[in-house]
């Protein structure tokens, strides 16, 4: 099959060259997933790339072993005396030391997102963006158009370990990207094919209330390019309200009749999910998706769409989908035996939470779940606390460490613990108990797991330490 470029501007074969080729650029907040990512792919292009964080961490030693520079502090100094471009992390403050003195050096100074647009404009940009499964539609794509000899560049908030880590510069025409709603941060990207997965509450310390999160997917969806297509997931009212009046060609998909991509006949074993799909009513082929859980067949539907639109067959896109295993720290098994079975997970949202135990009780069939759910933001914590508290009902126990403090003020921070969260859960019945430390967790698991048990880490944070430590304990004393 022959991949046509649809972008006067997209430079086939060209990686280690352009734009970009001899540049000093320093990464502001480069631990985090996207900025990673961003800093791989511009070392691909021939970038020089300094960067700098508050903490180290594996991905970074990676990161440092492919020739970035990185700082484990923030100071001014850390900016080269050579700097051509400065990009920061949303997460970065404004009162940051090294952006003051790009701003004070009178640098090129980019956010995070404008980078990613620049990035995306040279090619033919695909972008995912949603309240939930970002990561885990735009690593789908990425790895389908991979296999398929597509050979995409792309840029995931994730680790995906079939493509060999977040981000991949290819020879290719298409650019896939993460695209994120926090700070209007998307609203950067101008892609050809985008997918909108779902509209939820969330980011409510830069929006307002619903209707403003709505109204900066309406400008998103605006943002598409002459020609472009926009698929959104139909049994969405939010997400259908986003798109009600974008100028570009808007089709959808779910598992309701009168959709554009449609999964009919559905069945399910062990959470995972077989549908067959029809596209405008007519068949388009059968797929069993490969990760448990109705949430991640309606990522597939919206995935197998946009990979429809960058020109491949249906029965290319079904046949690499099914070989995807998937996207770091989601429902990522870290242990199983005849006695416990260890996950963990990314979720950090009521809803997000809700349909990862779900799937998990699903595929494991567990004789009790102990959920050890790490809060991620104050803010987040304080805003959704009533859902947050709801959404543990699958959950035999759970244990609550201290909020992961990122982003917020201190007089947030003053607002909302974890303890009130414990008590929330309480009040509904639930099982709960608030354990300040890593340590004091992992030592009171040892002494309360059972044979049948799923222990599951949850957080956007780094509780992922937790199941670590659990698992090294349990093969220590094998």
């Amino acid at each position: 099959m022959t991949h046509k470029s649809e972008n006067p501007n997209a430079t086939p074969g060209e990686t280690k060259g352009g734009a970009y080729a001899g540049k000093h650029i320093h990464l502001i907040g480069v631990g985090g997933s996207g900025m990673r990512a961003l800093g791989g792919v511009l070392l691909d292009r021939g970038a020089c790339v300094t960067g700098s964080d508050m903490a180290s961490s594996d991905a970074l030693d990676r990161l440092e072993a492919q020739g970035a520079t990185i700082h484990i502090s923030q100071r001014g100094e850390n900016i080269p005396d050579n700097c051509d471009i400065v990009v920061y992390s949303a997460a970065i403050d404004e009162q940051n030391p090294e952006l003051i003195e790009a701003r004070a050096r009178k640098l090129q100074v980019l956010k995070y997102a404008q980078m990613l647009g620049r990035l995306m404009s040279e090619k033919i940009g695909l972008a995912i963006t949603g309240t939930h499964g970002k990561s885990t539609t735009s690593a789908m794509v990425s790895y389908v158009l991979s296999q398929a000899g597509v050979d995409p560049s792309y840029i995931i908030g994730a680790n995906v370990e079939q493509l060999g880590g977040p981000c991949g510069v290819g020879h290719g025409d298409h650019f896939v990207a993460e695209a994120c709603e926090f700070d209007r941060s998307f609203l950067h990207l101008n892609p050809k094919y985008a997918a909108i997965l779902n509209i939820e509450e969330d980011h409510l310390d830069c929006y307002r209330d619903l209707d403003a999160i709505i109204e900066a997917f309406r400008a998103f969806a605006a943002g598409i390019q002459p020609g472009g297509v926009l698929v959104c997931n139909g049994e969405d009212r939010n997400a259908l309200e986003a798109v009600r009046d974008a100028d570009c060609t808007v089709e959808t998909f779910g598992m309701t009749e009168g959709c554009t991509w449609c999964g009919t006949n559905v069945t399910t074993d062990r959470g995972k999910v077989t549908m067959t799909i029809t596209k405008d009513d007519q068949p388009f082929g059968q797929v069993t998706v490969p990760l448990p859980g109705l949430h991640n067949a309606y990522n597939s539907l919206g995935a197998i769409a946009i990979l429809h639109h960058a020109g491949l067959g249906a029965e290319e896109i079904l046949r690499n989908l099914e070989t995807f295993e998937g996207v770091k720290r989601r429902m990522t098994v870290k242990h199983s035996d005849d006695e416990v079975v260890v996950v963990d997970d990314f979720a950090h949202h009521p809803t997000e939470i809700q349909a990862t135990l779900r799937a998990l009780v699903n595929a494991h069939k567990p004789r009790r779940v102990i959920c050890i759910f790490q809060p991620h933001q104050h803010s987040r914590t304080r805003f959704l606390l009533k859902d947050f508290a709801q959404s543990f009902a699958l959950a035999d126990e759970v244990i609550v460490p201290d909020i992961y403090f990122v982003r917020d003020s201190q007089q947030e921070k003053d607002y909302v613990s974890s303890k009130d969260l414990v008590a929330q859960i309480r009040l509904r019945g639930g099982m709960a108990i608030y354990l300040k430390t890593f340590e004091m967790i992992v030592e009171y698991l040892k002494g309360i797991f059972e044979p049948g048990d799923l222990v599951v880490t949850m957080g956007a944070g780094n509780v992922w330490q937790v199941a670590d430590e659990f698992v090294q304990w349990i093969n220590d004393k094998q």
